[in-house]
């Protein structure tokens, strides 16, 4: 069992050649889109929802901020979708890979930030020293100020990164015990069972909240800067 505890995150391969850019766009798949008058009761479930998320989330913004709303719905779908698919029976979850995650934080950290520096200078520049600092004490908050700032993406994707591998570790190893024990003790082995199954539905509501937060705080990122 400790021998394959961290094979399910390496990235599969076919024929010799990673196939993990498959794997990122199959969940687009997921989503179709149609061109009737009327949806069926999937696409009208999947766009109420989409509807109430961006409503919630955009509420804070003003209309430069409400431009990303597309980049947002379709971050936290993708992320979204693809922790879901993880937990499928011999799956492979790009979001377990910290560079995938830092892939996606970075360019979007970057970008909220330029926008913050191109439309709000002054008050972008004012978060790097706050008001009323002593004069002492300005070099030493510039420089805190300054490595919280890209500290940022690295907390996005270190969070989303930990939360969904912590499960899938705590899932295998809580499944590797129950086999383990179906030969000692069956009763043992009926709650560690039972323990599982809560594990994996507490594991399907960490795949979506992981999903909201990680897009939530791009969102609030995006606030501070325009």
């Amino acid at each position: 069992m400790n021998e394959n505890l961290f094979a399910s995150f390496i990235t599969p391969t076919m024929m010799g050649l990673p196939i993990v850019v498959l794997i990122i766009m199959f969940p687009s798949i997921l989503f179709p889109s149609s061109n009737r008058l009327i949806n069926n009761r999937v696409i009208s479930l999947q766009q109420w929802l989409l509807q109430l998320t961006a409503k919630q989330m955009l509420s804070i913004h003003n209309h430069k901020g409400q431009t990303w709303a597309l980049m947002l719905m379709s971050l936290i779908m993708f992320i979204g979708s693809t922790n879901l698919l993880g937990l499928l029976p011999h799956s492979f979850t790009s979001t377990t890979q910290l560079s995938m995650n830092l892939g996606m934080a970075i360019p979007l950290w970057a970008a909220t930030v330029a926008t913050g520096f191109r439309y709000k200078t002054k008050s972008s520049l004012a978060h790097f020293l706050p008001q009323g600092t002593p004069l002492p004490l300005i070099p030493m908050l510039v420089i805190i100020e300054t490595i919280s700032l890209f500290i940022q993406p690295m907390a996005l994707a270190v969070r989303l990164t930990a939360n969904i591998t912590a499960g899938h570790l705590l899932m295998h190893l809580i499944g590797g015990a129950t086999l383990a024990l179906m030969n000692i003790s069956t009763s043992i082995a009926l709650i560690t069972f039972i323990i599982l199954v809560l594990l994996t539905i507490l594991e399907f509501a960490v795949a979506l909240i992981q999903a909201y937060v990680f897009t939530l705080l791009v969102s609030l990122y995006l606030h501070d800067n325009t």
